[in-house]
């Protein structure tokens, strides 16, 4: 009990020392945070997240709005006044992450998003679960994307190009999710997709994968041809729906099962 009243002392030292630098000289802690933030983030979900409540202010993490890192009090004290939760996006680069399809609508309602381009980062805030009472949210999940009012002949595309890739996605769906894109995944649950990517990389049982949803924009003048295809030839409505799975699956940075009929689809849906 000694030890750990001294390791809970020094770790409390540590954190005021370092929140007052955060403070008091904000370009010498993103410096130490360059070189010693990942050490944080895993210190958080680290232990069953024990430390989480002693690391949570240090964390920073980088802001669509700002441009820049931030930490989750800022994000917070400046959260418009109906936003409910903490919006975050993961990716392998900031660069990256700005032209994922998944983003345009989120950015057009003014939420801030954070930007998790660390392999640790979803981990963390997995941890944290919520900051201030404020839930984080990943804008590539399933929810509030789901749009509800489909007539008959929508229903009837969808369950034809679920039936063509069920062994590949839990569910396919239209959503309000997307501006100028036809089609994007997401994921349902627990594991998301980035997860999934860097479990896929650790030396243990890499079979863990994320439930992935298809999610198309109806809005778009790709789903016309899929409308003419349902009606008018069936084949080529599940050659294009096979490019739309392995074209969302490339933007994702997730590698297709078959590439030479990935490229025979696009070759006669050309001609």
């Amino acid at each position: 009990k000694q030890l750990q009243f001294i390791a809970k002392k020094i770790k409390e030292k540590i954190q005021k020392e370092l929140l007052d630098m955060l403070r008091e000289d904000r370009e010498k802690y993103e410096e130490f945070y360059d070189k010693f933030g990942k050490i944080i983030k895993f210190g958080v979900y680290s232990d069953w997240g024990m430390n989480k409540d002693t690391l949570q202010d240090l964390l920073m993490f980088y802001s669509s709005k700002e441009n820049k890192l931030i930490t989750l009090d800022e994000y917070v004290n400046k959260m418009i006044n109906e936003q409910k939760y903490i919006y975050y996006v993961t990716g392998s680069s900031i660069e990256k992450i700005k032209k994922m399809p998944q983003i345009e609508v989120e950015k057009e309602k003014e939420h801030d998003i954070l930007f998790l381009i660390d392999e640790v980062d979803e981990f963390a805030i997995k941890a944290l679960y919520k900051y201030k009472d404020k839930e984080f949210k990943s804008i590539a999940s399933i929810e509030n994307n789901k749009e509800e009012n489909l007539n008959d002949e929508e229903k009837d595309i969808l369950t034809f190009i679920k039936e063509e890739l069920k062994d590949k996605v839990k569910d396919v769906i239209f959503s309000n999710n997307l501006k100028t894109y036809p089609a994007c995944l997401i994921s349902e649950g627990d594991i998301s997709i980035e997860m999934e990517k860097v479990l896929k990389n650790m030396p243990m049982d890499n079979n863990i994968k994320a439930d992935k949803i298809l999610e198309l924009n109806k809005e778009h003048s790709l789903f016309n041809k899929a409308k003419d295809f349902y009606l008018n030839d069936k084949e080529k409505l599940k050659k294009l729906s096979r490019v739309l799975y392995n074209q969302s699956k490339l933007i994702e940075g997730l590698e297709i099962e078959d590439p030479l009929e990935y490229s025979n689809d696009i070759y006669e849906l050309l001609n």
